[in-house]
């Protein structure tokens, strides 16, 4: 371990209290925030695309590339905002100016995404969409590592981000609904479904702010890194700390699974299954179950470890893809009872892999000194970002390489491709995430070390 002595940092104080656990209440507002972010994933990455190229006439390979360059605008903006909130100091704290900044600019290009004005064009999506992006990722990377700093148990970390986790399906089960019921009320009125969806996320926006701001103070920040990063040396410095790598090669590879079976989820349950009807309430069913399922593995997870429950988590996927090769066109039972214990596992991993950010990013400082929390939390959005597009990018061709194709008539080759892809995509790489972090050195006794180290270390500096 490195000798090098921050200066005085008071979050360890906090460290006691927080042991008997956060309130309930003040847990839930600090995890509202988390809702309108993620209400907006479901409309612009599913119905937006849509409406927009039906209702403006812009055409998909328009709408392709802006979407494309949106994505990889989020792959500058997020460790670039990660370093600098690491950086900001003042009485209002590092993460509160940051994320107040970023809800407003997000608030208001949603505002101009959901409701267009007339004389809508290709400028007109780019720029409001680009906006949007920087004021998500202004909330987001601030507030994962304002997340980790609320609390320095290892355990309530997991806890934290069970109630983020549930938040944020919560926002997608509404979301989803929306646009089911205005079909319903007003059919074809793709507009008025645009606007109900927007109308949510500004709803959500305007009452979990106040609440997220106020739940909890920020620790006393500790001084900025000595040490100026360029693009090159943020690199070299993630690169350089094997834990944080398997880490985010863990949660690409569980973020790349979930990808391909959400991109092909429709295709298989209408044309490989043959039930239509059931495509969408299956695709509702699995977010319903995945609000319960996080409470489920937070509990898993105080008993066997972060690491430890992930790779169970990642298991339990593993064989839950494999029992999709044994279903049967025009058969219901077996697929929906896969499709219930896919929304019990969903997210098992991803629960865990960011909790162990924040446990990683205390090692980083115990051995350097430097509190880079926010930088961390930035490049594990990166990966998950990263992981969603590659997703999108093999499963597609993938498929149609097999002989399958969304329309027509397909052949039984092209059908077992779609099935293959879909089944064995997810079960490969969520065995993969499981391998990268079997055998995990950071658990529950090597972190309390640490935080008993960097406690000591900060009360010699005090005396």
């Amino acid at each position: 371990m490195a000798t090098v002595l921050p200066a005085r940092h008071t979050d360890f104080p906090q460290q006691r209290s927080v042991l008997r656990g956060l309130p309930f209440f003040r847990l839930a507002a600090f995890s509202s925030i988390a809702m309108p972010v993620a209400a907006a994933q479901m409309p612009i990455g599913v119905y937006l695309p849509t409406i927009y190229a039906q209702e403006f006439g812009l055409s998909l390979g328009v709408l392709g590339t802006i979407f494309l360059v949106a994505k990889l605008w989020g792959t500058v903006t997020d460790p670039l905002i990660g370093v600098l909130s690491d950086r900001t100091g003042g009485r209002f704290g590092r993460r509160r100016p940051w994320i107040l900044a970023g809800a407003t600019l997000f608030g208001l290009s949603a505002f101009f995404l959901f409701f267009p004005l007339p004389g809508v064009g290709a400028v007109y999506l780019g720029l409001t969409l680009f906006a949007l992006y920087l004021g998500w990722s202004m909330i987001q990377i601030p507030y994962y590592a304002w997340s980790g700093e609320i609390s320095a148990d290892y355990h309530e970390r997991t806890r934290v981000v069970t109630f983020q986790s549930v938040a944020a399906a919560l926002s997608l089960l509404l979301v989803l609904v929306l646009p089911t019921v205005v079909d319903q009320l007003h059919p074809g009125n793709a507009r008025l479904k645009l606007a109900t969806m927007g109308g949510l996320v500004l709803l959500l926006l305007l009452t979990a702010l106040p609440l997220a701001l106020r739940a909890f103070p920020e620790p006393v920040a500790p001084p900025a890194p000595r040490t100026p990063l360029s693009f090159f040396t943020t690199v070299r410095l993630v690169w350089a700390n094997p834990l944080l790598v398997r880490v985010l090669a863990s949660d690409f590879a569980v973020t790349l699974g979930q990808t391909i079976r959400g991109t092909l989820f429709l295709f298989f349950v209408t044309i490989y299954m043959g039930l239509p009807q059931w495509a969408s309430g299956l695709f509702l069913l699995q977010f319903i179950f995945g609000v319960i399922a996080g409470p489920i593995w937070m509990r898993v997870g105080q008993r066997l470890g972060k690491h430890r429950t992930a790779v169970a988590g990642e298991l339990v996927q593993v064989a839950i893809n494999l029992g999709l090769l044994l279903v049967v066109p025009g058969q219901l039972p077996l697929l929906l009872a896969l499709t219930i214990s896919q929304g019990l596992a969903q997210g098992s991993g991803n629960l865990m892999l960011r909790s162990m950010v924040a446990d990683v990013a205390d090692k980083h400082r115990l051995e350097t000194g430097e509190d880079r929390n926010a930088l961390f939390f930035s490049v594990f959005s990166i990966s998950m970002k990263a992981a969603m597009a590659v997703g999108v990018g093999i499963a597609l061709p993938l498929v149609a390489w097999l002989g399958f194709t969304p329309t027509g008539t397909n052949t039984p080759e092209g059908l077992h491709g779609l099935l293959f892809v879909f089944a064995l995509g997810p079960a490969i790489a969520h065995l993969v995430s499981a391998a990268l972090v079997h055998g995990f050195p950071l658990d529950e006794a090597t972190h309390s070390e640490i935080r008993r180290q960097l406690h000591l270390r900060n009360a010699l500096l005090a005396e």
